[in-house]
């Protein structure tokens, strides 16, 4: 009999960390390019219903109607992306006071109904020889939309701040698909 893994609560769920831009856009490359040109449908965030508010260390969950992509952030530079891994309908088994939650953050909410273009994992180039690169970011962009799930040290961070307006040093963009 095969045991089920239960992390954070979500029957099923088994992250795969990386820590590499390359390496983590090699291994999903395949699954991303089947996405390119599909509308995002909705996303979910784990939802502390105690704190009544985003558990941001669960995973950001986007739904493009034939797949889900479940991207979670843990320490300061790993990165986990899963595919169809998490059931929604299925309660969230960790102190009983978790549910999912569709489309609570505005950055998701823009980007709901719009057209996938490519997607990219974002580095941190650093001066730091022991790490000369930090895995920061999956970005996805959309026909009028930018939404980038990061690394916000220890949980995710979501955001949606213009291609305009981000830094042009010091970042290096893993194009994926």
């Amino acid at each position: 009999m095969r045991r089920i893994k239960i992390v954070l609560g979500i029957e099923g769920y088994e992250p795969e960390w990386h820590h590499d831009a390359d390496a983590l856009a090699a291994v999903h490359r395949t699954r991303f390019v089947r996405l390119i040109g599909r509308k995002l449908r909705s996303s979910w965030l784990m939802w502390d219903m105690a704190e009544r508010g985003w558990f941001a260390d669960g995973p950001v969950i986007l739904d493009f109607g034939t797949t889900h992509v479940e991207i979670t952030h843990r320490k300061f530079d790993e990165c986990a992306i899963t595919w169809d891994k998490i059931d929604l309908n299925v309660p969230i088994d960790w102190y009983e006071h978790f549910d999912w939650r569709p489309d609570p953050h505005a950055a998701l909410r823009h980007a709901r109904g719009c057209v996938l273009r490519a997607v990219n994992i974002i580095e941190l180039v650093t001066a730091a020889e022991w790490r000369p690169r930090i895995l920061h970011a999956v970005e996805f962009l959309f026909d009028g939309a930018r939404l980038a799930i990061y690394n916000a040290m220890d949980e995710n961070g979501i955001n949606d701040v213009p291609e305009t307006d981000l830094p042009v040093t010091n970042w290096r963009r893993v194009h994926v698909a």
